[in-house]
């Protein structure tokens, strides 16, 4: 896979602008990516150094329309740590 197709949006809520002031960033990224190719992804497209990569499974919510029921599309999520000093400005603006 390439860098462009392992992410696929960054990730941005409350609790996850609160992370980027301890230089973590999130991203939603490619089901079927391990934390090393995030890693080099992250490294590749910003131009940054990478400390460690966690990543989470999310399930997709039931959600309900009348009496169907559906589900949401499960994804992955992962928070990337940054070398002390290293930004990307992607999300500073």
């Amino acid at each position: 896979m390439e860098a462009r197709d392992i992410l696929i949006r960054p990730w941005i809520t409350e609790k996850s602008t609160a992370l980027m002031e301890e230089g973590k960033y999130t991203f939603k990224v490619a089901k079927r990516a391990n934390k090393v190719e995030i890693a080099k992804a992250v490294a590749e497209i910003f131009n940054v150094k990478v400390v460690s990569v966690n990543t989470m499974n999310m399930p997709g919510k039931l959600k309900r329309v009348g009496r169907n029921v559906g589900r949401r599309p499960s994804y992955k999520k992962a928070i990337v740590k940054l070398a002390p000093g290293e930004s990307i400005q992607f999300f500073e603006n």
